[in-house]
């Protein structure tokens, strides 16, 4: 996977001393917190919201209510799901990542419908695929959309010059069109840049092949389709830069190291991987740029804001988070951290039409708009992730021990049918 700050599999275990340092947070009933709705918790994690929005939020409601911010480290999901089974010490406002929120659908009734609170209101301003995501089968809306993460490929300029290849944006969508292109360039930039990659693993390939459909592992009757052809044709275009000798193998720390280095010439990858390249690669300022993803765009991450049922206030607590979440703060969220709005009424306001000086002055939103717009709608089940996951891990098992392709294909269908069995799928 992608070294990034929203990781798409979750690692970290909670621990003793992070579950305690997280009941001390927050207030719900039970709690030593006011109960008369005037205080009211949030919490998120870091990169999740502009700092700056949530700062002057708290001083935007202070006549109504006092809020108090805590920015929650370690496993978030872990820590909010333990939380709400406790139920003591519950937020009354929580984020939810992207990647997490398909988990707790089954479980909506832990959270107030928005819809009742007036989102249905403001849900049109909002993406409907993205809305759509955080709904339960009987169309409860637990999840109020914070941002997305539509894909683009990012490359090294300066790279291409030296390769003798085109390096504009326009003319390099032209010449990245397909998949096939895009592998055909990664060949051409080999030959003329020994020792470099055009991408860094196979996972991050197999990430966007599947989110470019509208199909993935589970269907909506709850059978398992991972053995289908969609996901069998992600697959192969997965192992083609394998097999081209295109591929970084890049599964660990080295990641920052190749970027800084030019070692990798491309990137895939979300809007907000935009902040990563730059935080690990300050040296390359002025020399990416940016263009559409071959095969057409695909979403990673972007997460949503919620309202617990332990909720004190819940009338004031929707109104702070459609404040936060409204089109001009949205924009300055992508200004402060690049967190792409889910609101596309954002994507035409200065803040976000501005020319990006670490992308050599491009207008980055030109590429990242028209994405964000042109995702295709799929139903992600609630156990998506870990049916997921053995795919990733059999595609580094090629690249670290050469795995036969053919052979980790049908180890990752198996081991995805005994998760998705182990979790009620059929």
């Amino acid at each position: 996977m992608d070294l990034s700050r929203r990781r798409f599999l979750q690692a970290a275990a909670l621990t003793a001393a992070a579950a305690g340092a997280t009941a001390a947070c927050g207030g719900s009933s039970g709690s030593s917190g006011s109960k008369d709705g005037k205080d009211l918790t949030l919490w998120y994690w870091g990169g999740a919201l502009s700092d700056k929005v949530v700062a002057e939020a708290k001083t935007h409601f202070s006549g109504q209510v006092k809020l108090t911010t805590n920015s929650i480290g370690g496993d978030f999901k872990q820590k909010l799901t333990t939380t709400l089974a406790a139920g003591a010490a519950v937020p009354d406002i929580t984020g939810i990542k992207g990647e997490d929120i398909a988990s707790f659908l089954p479980n909506g009734s832990r959270f107030l419908d928005l819809n009742d609170l007036g989102f249905k209101k403001l849900s049109s301003q909002y993406l409907d695929w993205k809305t759509k995501l955080a709904q339960t089968t009987d169309g409860k809306q637990i999840g109020f959309p914070i941002d997305i993460g539509p894909t683009a490929l990012y490359y090294r300029a300066d790279l291409f010059d030296k390769a003798g290849l085109p390096s504009d944006p326009a003319k390099v969508a032209a010449e990245t069109k397909t998949w096939d292109d895009y592998y055909a360039l990664g060949a051409e930039l080999k030959k003329a840049l020994p020792g470099t990659y055009l991408i860094n693993n196979l996972g991050s390939v197999f990430n966007i092949a599947v989110g470019q459909g509208t199909k993935r592992f589970i269907d909506e009757n709850n059978h398992f389709i991972g053995d289908q052809d969609h996901i069998r044709a992600a697959w192969d275009l997965s192992v083609r830069p394998y097999q081209l000798g295109l591929d970084g193998k890049i599964n660990d720390n080295t990641h920052n190291a190749a970027l800084s280095k030019g070692t990798l010439t491309t990137e895939l990858g979300a809007a907000w991987h935009a902040l990563d390249i730059e935080q690990a690669a300050p040296n390359t300022k002025g020399k990416w740029h940016v263009s559409p993803n071959p095969g057409g765009p695909a979403n990673q991450g972007g997460s949503y804001l919620a309202l617990p049922k332990q909720c004190r206030n819940p009338e004031e607590a929707f109104k702070i988070i459609s404040w936060i979440l409204n089109p001009a703060n949205d924009a300055r969220g992508f200004t402060d951290a690049a967190i792409f709005p889910a609101c596309p009424a954002a994507y035409a306001m200065p803040a976000m039409t501005g020319p990006d000086a670490f992308f050599g002055g491009q207008k980055i939103i030109e590429i990242f708009g028209p994405a964000a717009e042109a995702i295709p709608a799929s139903y992600e089940a609630p156990a998506d992730a870990a049916v997921m996951a053995p795919y990733l891990t059999e595609l580094t098992n090629i690249e670290a021990k050469g795995k036969k392709p053919d052979d980790a294909w049908k180890d990752a269908v198996s081991q995805a049918k005994q998760i998705g069995q182990r979790q009620g799928v059929s």
